[in-house]
């Protein structure tokens, strides 16, 4: 690979690692859902104004394109996120992280429900493991996990995330993936912003300099500099290679909130990480011989 190629894979293992770290940051000072709001409305909202710069405003949507985002950006954007940050509230970063890292084992079990396809013996010794890993991390006292109710949360975003992914590929969105993304961020930014009225969030807010710059940290180097790596390797490097962002992402996110939020490593952690990590690698590694290219509505960031 040459170096274009390992800087835009550093960036999606860093940057989307370093997200939940960021989002621990916010949580502290801003409510979940209004912080969720502001990041997709505010990227969404640069994503869309660059792709309508670009094509010189013929966009061409309709009511069924925006009713697809919204469905598209609710269950990614507003049940994905708003849940990840309503949870990590009470949930490190490092065990946040690694709920949702069983984004790909919820792909497996949609497919296997709903479609019907079959499962080998290394998919379901993947299922085996990842969901193992899973049901370690909680833990009732919040003490070396998560709390049942914050871990069930994540895992559901984990699942609406997958869900929505693969909603995407029926529903009437545009061809354009970078439009797409960018009216799911802001159909989902909307969402958020409902949500967030409805929970009485607004008058919770404190807008101190540590969330405003994790925010900003969100909206440009995780939403668009991330994303836009991300779309780049699609395109240039092989699908083995853009897919190991699955149980990367997970591992960074764990030193980082050790290293920077004071998130002690406890050998619960390790083992479940182990666990999902290893259950994510042999699912990853099915999905490869099964499709060719990654989804670009899995991108996880």
């Amino acid at each position: 690979m040459n170096v274009r190629v390992w800087a835009a894979l550093g960036t999606i293992y860093v940057v989307w690692g370093s997200t939940f770290l960021a989002i621990a940051i916010v949580v502290r000072d801003l409510p979940p859902f209004l912080s969720m709001a502001i990041r997709h409305l505010i990227a969404g909202s640069l994503l869309f104004a660059w792709v309508w710069t670009r094509r010189r405003g013929n966009l061409r949507l309709g009511a069924r394109q925006w009713a697809a985002a919204v469905v598209f950006g609710g269950l990614l954007f507003l049940v994905g996120h708003g849940g990840l940050a309503w949870a990590q509230q009470d949930v490190p970063s490092g065990i946040a992280a690694l709920l949702v890292g069983t984004i790909p084992l919820w792909f497996a079990l949609i497919a296997w429900v709903a479609v019907g396809e079959r499962l080998g013996g290394r998919a379901l010794l993947g299922l085996v493991l990842g969901f193992a890993g899973l049901a370690l991390l909680v833990d009732p006292s919040g003490e070396e996990g998560a709390k049942p109710i914050a871990a069930a949360v994540i895992a559901f975003g984990a699942f609406a995330w997958a869900l929505g992914s693969v909603l995407s590929r029926r529903l009437p969105l545009p061809g354009d993936t970078l439009l797409a993304a960018a009216m799911g961020m802001l159909a989902g930014g909307v969402l958020l912003a409902v949500a967030s009225a409805f929970a009485g969030e607004f008058g919770d807010a404190h807008f101190t300099p540590e969330a405003l710059g994790a925010t900003a940290y969100m909206i440009v180097v995780g939403s668009l500099i991330g994303f836009s790596a991300y779309v780049w390797l699609l395109k240039v490097a092989p699908a083995s290679t853009v897919s190991t962002y699955a149980y990367v992402n997970p591992v960074i996110a764990v030193v980082l909130g050790w290293a920077f939020n004071d998130e002690v490593i406890t050998m619960r952690t390790l083992l479940a990480g182990a666990a999902i990590v290893v259950g994510v690698a042999l699912m990853v590694g099915r999905s490869l011989e099964r499709e060719p290219e990654p989804s670009l509505s899995s991108a996880r960031g």
